[in-house]
């Protein structure tokens, strides 16, 4: 009785990152349920979540940002207290996810911004995060379109992840998750179930003790998944470090799931891990309240263990290493393997903190252009007003547009505000992530440059980028927007008047751009959306591409050899069945030279009869020609 409480306890219970989709709707929403009436959480997975949803007491409270960018919008992204971004998961370490395409359902499509029926492939997770410098710039990114939310990072339980957990931490992020290998949703290759990733107890103590050694365990939160099931599991947990638990398969089971491992096959026999209506109609049984027992079981059973121990408090057992005991092994390779590192903190001083001490790990970019836009435009937002406003940018000026994004998402949600209702002008460079999480009714228009990820998770609105009047380079020569721009963007237009780096438009689900040339990797894993491209690409153009088009002008006749034709296919544009998209790319480059000036566009607009010969149409070998347009 002189135990934290069971009420206490079970708040550091998460429900493990399964999305809508891997779920069925009902099992979903149950989760959800039950970690909000328990004080919890529950995680949306990579899937997405229902707007119908939000601000009841069915919605996830952590929200995943994963390498697809499944359904992240700026509405998304302020409907929560945790905005997790999935680096991998230890069911299937550096692997992307892949929902196979009979469990998408309409309600998923739509969810995903994807068609029905088609499998959904998830890029791996360096497509957008080739270093920590560009995870700590999506750290960036999610602090500023939703402020109040902490930024949680999922690691794999592998050699060297304290080294990463440390970089993490040093990148501003607020929790951390060790992943462990065991878990995971059945829908994983059957080699990844069984051969890869390493168990949560060596990646959580190397953690630990990469953290407290550099100084940095106090500003960062530490969880722990992967076959988390019982109270001592939660105890063992908790004194190699953990101060939340993350739970998966149990919930699962206490709702009824089988664990038959079938979970991609869209036949789960008890209607937790398909589409079907009619096996979710009739044998899914679970609640809300089972999911509350089982929890309210394991947080008991905590209690007793802590009553054994003689701790009082979680916080009293977080990383007391001198509580647990390693036994000596039954066998004799057992006995011969030392696991005294595991147990051990070396030379740490015991001053240096065993858990987080701070409420959140606040990034050292204050973003003062970002507050001064919210600032000046408050007014115009709150009553709807047309507004134009005038800034000088540089690049130290990161992620412009994501704190007004969120406060049009917050007050508006996904309707935005009208169209065109409030420009924002800007004269020189800008610093990576423009108009990112871009929301509708938000204009940029940006009179220079800009770095990496202009665009980066856009829902609406329009970003025009040009050169200055007196830039003495041919824009279609020259780079005006870095890598991997429009990068998950699920709406909105960007036109740009000069040539994209790598990674263009990949995972876009919904934009319109039109820019003037392109490197490698231009519209992977596409499921949305039309690409303008003025001028020549780079190789592996629409890789994975699974929806929406593109137009490549292709003077030098080289884009034939440059494509990738596993899933798309490539028509020009002259001929009578193809037709119907002159005046469909006639349209858009119009908007593109009023927009920006462009030289070559103009010229495209009075000589147009000799350039449409060299335009190609890519579009995904599943869609028709007159599909396409209507869609």
């Amino acid at each position: 009785d002189q135990r934290e409480s069971c009420e206490a306890i079970v708040k550091r219970f998460d429900s493990a990152g399964m999305s809508l989709g891997a779920l069925s709707p009902e099992a979903h929403d149950a989760m959800a349920t039950a970690m909000n009436r328990l004080g919890g959480r529950s995680n949306s997975g990579e899937g997405g979540e229902d707007p119908a949803r939000y601000g009841t007491e069915r919605m996830s409270k952590i929200k995943q940002v994963a390498s697809g960018r499944f359904g992240v919008t700026p509405h998304y992204l302020v409907n929560a207290e945790v905005l997790q971004i999935k680096v991998a998961q230890g069911a299937k370490p550096g692997e992307g996810g892949q929902l196979p395409g009979d469990k998408v359902s309409p309600l998923i499509a739509r969810l995903r911004c994807a068609k029905p029926g088609i499998s959904l492939i998830s890029p791996p997770p360096h497509h957008d995060i080739y270093s920590i410098e560009d995870l700590s710039q999506l750290i960036f990114d999610l602090k500023q379109v939703n402020p109040t939310a902490l930024v949680s990072v999922k690691l794999v339980a592998e050699p060297g992840v304290g080294t990463i957990a440390a970089g993490v931490a040093k990148a501003y992020a607020d929790l951390i998750t060790i992943s462990g290998y065991d878990g995971g949703t059945g829908a994983s290759p059957l080699t990844s179930v069984k051969y890869a990733g390493s168990p949560w107890e060596l990646g959580l103590t190397e953690a630990q003790q990469v953290l407290r050694a550099n100084g940095l365990r106090g500003r960062v939160r530490m969880q722990t998944d992967g076959g988390l099931k019982t109270g001592l599991d939660v105890i063992k947990a908790a004194i190699l470090g953990a101060e939340s638990f993350g739970f998966g398969t149990g919930p699962m089971i206490a709702l009824g799931c089988k664990f038959l491992r079938i979970c991609h096959l869209n036949n789960c026999a008890t209607g937790v891990a398909t589409q079907e209506i009619k096996l979710r109609s009739k044998y899914f049984i679970g609640l809300p309240e089972m999911v509350m027992n089982y929890f309210t079981f394991v947080a008991q059973e905590t209690r007793e263990w802590m009553a054994k121990l003689g701790v009082r408090s979680m916080e009293e057992l977080i990383g007391r290493l001198d509580l647990i005991e390693l036994a000596e092994g039954k066998t004799d390779r057992q006995k011969r393997l030392d696991l005294s590192e595991l147990v051990s903190m070396g030379d740490i001083p015991d001053s240096e903190p065993r858990f987080c001490v701070v409420d959140s790990n606040p990034s050292f970019d204050k973003g003062e252009l970002a507050e001064q836009m919210v600032v000046d435009a408050m007014d115009a937002i709150e009553h709807k007003a047309m507004l134009t406003l005038d800034y000088p940018i540089r690049n130290i000026n990161r992620s412009i547009g994501a704190r007004v994004s969120g406060e049009i998402a917050r007050r508006y949600g996904a309707d935005g505000l009208p169209d065109g209702c409030l420009t924002f002008r800007f004269h020189g460079s800008a610093g990576q992530s423009f108009g990112v999480w871009n929301s509708r009714g938000l204009h940029l228009d940006l009179e220079g440059d800009a770095n990496d990820y202009v665009g980066k998770g856009m829902a609406g609105g329009r970003i025009v980028i040009y050169p200055p009047k007196q830039a003495a380079y041919a824009s279609n020569a020259s780079i005006i927007v870095g890598n991997t721009c429009l990068y998950g963007a699920t709406g909105g237009q960007l036109f740009a008047a000069g040539m994209a780096g790598e990674r263009f438009g990949v995972r876009n689900s919904g934009a319109l751009a039109v820019i003037e040339g392109a490197g490698d990797h231009c519209c992977e894993y596409m499921t949305g959306g039309v690409v303008i491209v003025l001028g020549e690409t780079g190789y592996n153009f629409g890789a994975g591409m699974t929806g929406g088009f593109g137009f490549v002008y292709d003077p030098n006749e080289r884009f034939a050899y440059r494509y990738n034709n596993e899933l798309v296919d490539i028509h020009l544009i002259n001929n009578e069945a193809t037709g119907m998209y002159r005046a469909y790319l006639l349209d858009k480059i119009a908007r593109h030279v009023e927009f920006t000036g462009s030289v070559v566009g103009r010229a495209m607009l009075e000589n147009f009869d000799d350039y449409v010969d060299y335009f190609w149409l890519v579009k995904p070998k599943a869609a028709t020609l007159e599909s396409l347009l209507k869609d």
